[in-house]
C-alpha cells in the first residue's frame, strides 16, 4: 500500500501554526493595485514575516523580488495567486537575481496554504521569457554556469512539484528557460504570437533546465527531438496542435483564459485537486500497475474523510454551489 503518510505531507493543506519573526535590515513598503500585492521595496532587507489570515506564515526576501512580483487577488478570486516576471529591459532573462525571485516566490506560494492555484505570468508586454541571460552567462566560469545551471534545474523542479496547480500565461517569446519555465507548469496557455522554442543547440549547449525529460512525456519523443536537435521555433498554433500548448488564444489574451481557467480550478476542492495531480504526476513514474493502483486508492483515501467532500454531497442534493474550505 502506498504510503499514507508522504501523501498527507503534500496534498494535505500544509498547516504551520507558529509564526516566526525574522529581522529587518531596512523598512518594506506594500503596494495595492487592483488587487492585493505582496511586494517589498527594493532594500537590502533579507527577510520579513507576514501573517496571513489564515496564521500561516509566509517567508519572502525582497531583496530577491525586484524582477518577481507576487499577487494574491481577492475576494471571489481568493486563493489565486500570480507570479509576474518583470525584468523588461532585459526581455525577464533568467539571470541569478530573478532566479532567487522566482525561488523566493514559489516559496511562499508552499507555504501558504490559502493558495489553490498559481498564474506564472509576465508583467513585459511583448515577451514571456528569453531564457537564460547570456550575458551575465559570459562572465561565469565553468563551474559557475555549472552551479547556475544545477540552481535554474532545482527551481524549476520546485516549481513543477508545487502540489497546486500552475498555469503559464505566455504572450510573446518564450524561448530557451522561458519555455523550460514554462514547460515546468501544469498548464500552458498561448497567445496567437507567442514564440516557444529551444535555441540551445546553436550555442552548442543542451536545455538544462528539464526539457528533455518534459517536453518527450508531453509530446512525442520524435517531436521533441525535432525541437530540441533543431531550435526550431513554434507558434501558439501549432504549439496547441503539438499538445505543447493546452489552449491557444487570440494575441493578448492568454492571461484572460489563465484566469478563466484559475477561476475553474478555485471553485473545486482544494484537497481533491492536490490529490488529483498527486495521483497523475506520480502515477505516471509507477510502471507496476498494481503499484499505480495503490497510489490512485492512497490519493482518494486522503479525500474521504473530509468536511470538502460531505460539503460537496450536500452542496449537489440542495442544488446549491458548494463553499469548501480545503478541510
Amino acid at each position: 500500500m502506498y504510503a499514507l503518510r508522504s501523501l498527507s505531507r503534500s496534498v494535505g493543506r500544509d498547516s504551520i501554526s507558529n509564526v516566526i519573526a525574522y529581522q529587518y535590515k531596512a523598512c518594506l513598503s506594500f503596494v495595492t493595485v487592483s488587487h492585493h500585492i505582496l511586494d517589498a521595496s527594493n532594500g537590502n532587507a533579507t527577510r520579513y514575516h507576514y501573517q496571513c489570515q489564515t496564521q500561516r506564515t509566509l517567508i519572502l526576501e525582497p531583496s530577491a523580488s525586484e524582477f518577481v512580483k507576487l499577487h494574491k487577488l481577492q475576494h471571489s478570486d481568493s486563493g489565486i495567486v500570480e507570479v509576474s516576471l518583470d525584468r523588461p529591459k532585459n526581455k525577464n532573462a533568467i539571470d541569478t537575481k530573478l532566479m532567487r525571485g522566482l525561488k523566493h516566490a514559489l516559496e511562499l506560494i508552499n507555504q501558504d496554504s490559502s493558495t489553490n492555484v498559481a498564474i506564472i505570468t509576465s508583467s513585459v508586454p511583448g515577451v514571456y521569457c528569453a531564457g537564460a541571460d547570456l550575458k551575465e552567462r559570459r562572465t561565469f566560469s565553468a563551474s559557475e554556469v555549472r552551479e547556475y545551471s544545477k540552481a535554474l534545474r532545482a527551481t524549476f523542479s520546485f516549481l513543477e512539484r508545487l502540489p497546486i496547480p500552475t498555469i503559464a500565461a505566455v504572450e510573446g517569446a518564450a524561448l530557451g528557460g522561458g519555455l523550460e519555465l514554462a514547460l515546468a507548469c501544469d498548464f500552458r496557455i498561448c497567445g496567437e504570437d507567442a514564440v516557444l522554442g529551444l535555441p540551445e543547440t546553436g550555442h552548442a549547449i543542451i536545455p538544462g533546465a528539464g526539457a528533455t525529460r518534459r517536453l518527450p512525456r508531453l509530446i512525442s519523443k520524435a517531436i521533441a527531438k525535432d525541437l530540441i536537435l533543431t531550435g526550431r521555433r513554434v507558434y501558439g498554433r501549432e504549439a496547441e496542435a503539438l499538445g505543447l500548448a493546452n489552449y491557444c488564444v487570440p494575441a493578448g489574451e492568454a492571461y484572460t483564459k489563465a484566469l478563466e481557467v484559475a477561476r475553474n480550478i478555485n471553485e473545486k476542492g482544494p484537497i481533491a485537486v492536490r490529490a488529483g495531480k498527486r495521483a497523475i504526476e506520480e502515477g505516471l513514474l509507477i510502471s507496476d500497475p498494481a503499484e499505480a493502483a495503490d497510489l490512485e486508492e492512497a490519493c482518494y483515501e486522503m479525500t474521504l474523510n473530509t468536511k470538502d467532500r460531505l460539503e460537496g454531497l450536500a452542496a449537489f442534493v440542495e442544488k446549491r454551489k458548494p463553499n469548501y474550505k480545503g478541510e
